[in-house]
């Protein structure tokens, strides 16, 4: 997800906002300026994308606070529970990475405070560039929290391409070093953070895909947190028809199956109307079968060529001689990330990596 792909979020910081914030603060610290922060918070706001107010509310709040950090920091520590959970309260953590660099223990178990009111992921990233192997030992520990919020920052502060955030170079050059935090969250009682350790490892399979693979191979998958890590942490490659990752989901063979009256309707459609995907999927099998499957539409791009995109469809197990039905519809329609044009669009059906069926549809 980009920044530009929902410029709505920035009116997180909007007027009424900013008062909020403002009030909130002096209600904590009764020598807040809240006229002048409120000035200068405010100014040219229409302008700013969301990370810009983002940072311009941290900078205003700066302004208004004791020049000592960690008088400042006492006083945010007052404020986070008053203000709105969720993306508001990442004001506080940028704070710390806006001005606490110089302070290194002290502004990092600030983070890990501030994260269980929203989430200090963006600026933890500014300490572990500035002294990675000390960040990633303070990291190591929380990812052994019994605080969820925590032990998901361990996980998604170190993720190597976190986005709306820098990348993080010498981690995507080299992941082992955060390879104890992966092993201490792969079997996490939480959903929120097993959906980061997915996300890191999938991250990570941009760049080493058999790293991440050998890691997976060792964890204990037939426990279900971590096959479902597994399962998410491996959606590229399985998309890309990856033999090893398929087989680490245990769809690795090669699927004996036909695919049967598959259609694709109507025709042809214009913008903002669906397309349906239709099949029955017959086992030819004696065996239970692992069935991964994925759908593919080559898009027709502006120069008339064609770009493919992958789906997921459907992973299940398809008992001896069994057969099912399945339909899949996508309304087509224009995003930021993507713009239509007219032309055929050919879909095709891939099962357990390999394509079984093609169709296509027209964009009017």
């Amino acid at each position: 997800m980009s920044e530009q792909s929902a410029p709505a979020l920035k009116e997180i910081f909007n007027q009424q906002r900013l008062e909020f914030i403002a009030a909130q603060t002096e209600s904590v610290y009764r020598d807040f300026p809240k006229a002048r922060f409120l000035s200068a918070a405010a100014a040219g706001l229409d302008e700013l994308s969301l990370m810009a107010r983002l940072r311009r509310v941290s900078a205003c709040l700066h302004d208004g606070l004791p020049a000592e950090f960690p008088a400042a920091l006492e006083i945010l520590r007052r404020l986070a529970p008053r203000l709105d959970r969720g993306f508001v309260t990442l004001i506080l953590p940028e704070y710390v990475a806006m001005y606490g660099l110089e302070d290194y223990e002290l502004s990092m178990e600030a983070l890990r405070f501030f994260t269980c009111f929203g989430s200090s992921e963006f600026a933890v990233r500014h300490f572990l560039r500035q002294d990675m192997s000390h960040g990633l030992a303070l990291l190591e520990i929380w990812s052994r929290d019994e605080n969820e919020h925590v032990r998901r920052l361990a996980s998604e502060g170190s993720r190597p391409r976190l986005p709306w955030s820098f990348r993080l170079e010498a981690l995507r050059a080299d992941p082992s070093p955060v390879r104890g935090i992966l092993n201490n969250l792969r079997a996490d009682p939480s959903l929120y953070v097993r959906k980061s350790v997915a996300n890191h490892l999938n991250d990570i399979t941009k760049d080493h895909p058999e790293w991440v693979m050998d890691l997976l191979a060792g964890w204990p998958l037939e426990d279900p947190a971590s096959a479902w890590i597994a399962r998410h942490a491996l959606r590229t490659l399985i998309k890309q028809g990856d033999r090893r990752a398929l087989g680490l989901v245990g769809a690795g063979s090669a699927a004996q199956v036909s695919v049967e009256a598959f259609t694709v309707t109507p025709a042809a459609l214009a913008l903002g109307e669906p397309v349906v995907l239709a099949f029955s999927l017959r086992s030819t099998s004696a065996l239970p079968q692992r069935l991964v499957i994925d759908y593919a539409v080559h898009y027709v791009k502006k120069s008339g060529a064609t770009s493919a995109k992958v789906f997921k469809l459907k992973t299940l197990t398809l008992a001896p001689h069994e057969t099912v039905a399945i339909t899949r519809s996508q309304t087509i329609r224009n995003f930021t990330t993507r713009t239509h044009y007219a032309g055929k669009h050919v879909v095709e059906i891939f099962i357990n990596g390999e394509c079984l069926a093609r169709g296509a549809f027209a964009i009017r």
